[in-house]
């Protein structure tokens, strides 16, 4: 274990034996294939699916909505509980389409710590860029993980040198690859001094380890052929000349990231890729709250609630809002106080997760993630506790980029139309404005793929056909400022205005210039791009 400041209190044991952390990467680099071998090292599943899956294949557990099974891929992150050797892991897969990142860093606000894959052909891109930013933000430790070694890949040197370079981060290799592409024959593990080889016959068997005493082992060459045991011995003297050794306090403070090699879609480096974030990565965090911080130490239960999704199940109406578990020992039957309405909330059927599937909890700790069905009282950023009115922070909200107007296909809907939309506001999955002049909703969401998975998903979960039309505005503001320069502001600029759906004041714009504009005319007034969720 990680030697710990000596001024923080001892975790409870079940608590320090929870690691709960996402995976963040660009689409196709192939995250959610990793989630699903590591519920098959979990012990949760006895095959795993592949996202596109062929013919009788079975699909993944972790992509449920028909959308997802149907483009291959994730667009909703969802979460698994499970256990390998004596940890607990808490895994959030998140979507890596761009279009879904909204998402993702709500799910980034409720982890300890992330996983990051990267394709070894493609290197670090654009998506994986922007989310890794999001973790340097918050400070976030990273392990890493290159995938696909077993097709043609990049230099080793050169994806190591591109994520030091692009990142902003130091990288210690954890494992190194041997040969690449068709000569991919396995890695050698670093920290442990062991060769572990790929069995490309079965993808769902654990790879075979053989022991190794250091680097001149004469049995290295029983393993490896002579023309790749000579480049990797070379390759191995540059590395540990060049490259930082591990530091697990490094690690923790986010400065410092290993870097595993392997190929998920074979079962290859992932059980290795396991026992480092047992090993390394954090135990539960202190989360930070007002009027204090929530530390996972703490005897009383505190959880916030970091997405809602409705209709997981579409035969029941349900709305199941996830919860991270911030402090204290929970159990089934709890009533707990639901912070923004000041109400006591019974939590009687809290559900764990694995994806799609559930089962009943009985019981919850600090770092645990767990499911409360709802109907609608429990909104992202709500907190929940055991009396304590506190607050948690840092759950943000962003402006939307895209926004069009919504009709239902039969007019007589409107009031199931407008049911359905604020059920998707409350879910965090799009923006609903009502502008102040006028009838109908302007829809905002960060990319455009949002918009047909809406339509899809009104059709499908309220049998409601609706149309995205154009709108003649581009983007919105969140208006704050005292009270009578507000209500000035507002009466002055009646066609912009608009109120989101927790009824906060909006200004809808039409170009950069609206803004530059009230910027200039109205300077008690601030427009803001981002919101803190449901206080």
């Amino acid at each position: 274990m990680l030697d710990r400041a000596s001024n923080t209190p001892e975790l409870p044991a079940e608590v320090a034996r929870r690691r709960t952390f996402a995976i963040i990467s660009h689409p196709d680099a192939g995250k959610t294939t990793l989630t699903e071998k590591f519920l098959l090292y979990g012990g949760a599943i006895q095959m795993a699916g592949q996202v596109r899956a062929k013919g009788e294949a079975r699909r993944t557990r972790s992509d449920f909505m028909k959308m997802e099974q149907d483009r291959g891929i994730s667009v909703s992150a969802s979460a698994m509980s499970f256990d390998f050797g004596k940890f607990r892991f808490n895994l959030v897969d998140t979507p890596g389409h761009s279009d879904f990142s909204e998402d993702t860093y709500r799910t980034l606000t409720a982890v300890d710590a992330a996983v990051m894959v990267i394709d070894g052909a493609k290197g670090v891109e654009s998506q994986t860029q922007k989310l890794f930013e999001v973790c340097r933000l918050r400070d976030l430790p990273i392990l890493t993980f290159c995938n696909k070694m077993d097709r043609e890949s990049r230099d080793t040197f050169e994806i190591i040198d591109e994520i030091q370079e692009n990142l902003a981060i130091d990288v210690t290799p954890a494992s190194w690859p041997i040969g690449v592409g068709r000569d991919f024959i396995g890695c050698y593990d670093l920290l442990r001094d062991r060769l572990e080889l790929m069995d490309r016959a079965d993808r769902n068997k654990v790879a075979e380890s053989i022991a190794i005493e250091g680097l001149d082992d004469p049995k290295l060459a029983e393993h490896v052929p002579a023309d790749l045991l000579e480049k990797f011995l070379e390759e191995i003297e540059m590395a540990k000349e060049l490259l930082p050794p591990m530091d697990a306090q490094a690690l923790l403070d986010g400065t410092l990231t290993p870097i595993w090699f392997g190929s998920a879609i074979n079962s290859f480096g992932v059980k290795e890729l396991m026992e480092g974030i047992g090993a390394f990565g954090p135990e539960p965090q202190v989360q930070s709250a007002e009027p204090r911080q929530v530390s996972p130490a703490e005897t009383k239960v505190a959880g916030f609630v970091f997405k809602v999704q409705a209709n997981m199940d579409p035969k029941h109406r349900d709305r199941v809002a996830f919860v991270r578990m911030a402090s204290g020992h929970f159990k089934r039957g709890m009533k707990l106080t639901h912070v923004r309405s000041k109400k006591p909330m019974a939590i009687t059927n809290p559900v764990l997760f694995l994806a799609a599937d559930r089962e009943l909890a009985d019981e919850a700790w600090a770092g645990d993630i767990i499911g409360i069905p709802n109907h609608g009282q429990l909104r992202i950023g709500d907190t929940l506790t055991e009396g304590e009115m506190l607050r948690v922070t840092g759950i943000p909200s962003f402006a939307p980029e895209l926004l069009q107007t919504v009709r239902a296909g039969d007019p007589m809907k409107a009031k199931h139309l407008e049911k359905a939309l604020m059920q998707f506001a409350e879910e965090g999955a799009a923006k609903v404005f009502k502008p102040n002049i006028g009838s109908g909703f302007i829809v905002g969401v960060v990319g455009a793929l949002q918009f047909e998975v809406l339509a899809s998903r009104i059709e499908l979960e309220y049998g409601l056909p609706v149309r995205f039309e154009a709108s003649q505005f581009t983007s919105a503001r969140w208006v704050h400022g005292a009270k009578p320069a507000v209500e000035a502001f507002a009466a002055a600029n009646k066609q912009h205005m608009a109120t989101d759906n927790d009824g906060d004041m909006v200004y809808l714009t039409r170009l950069q210039w609206d803004i530059d504009r009230v910027g200039r005319d109205y300077p008690e007034v601030t427009l803001s791009a981002t919101k803190e969720m449901q206080v």
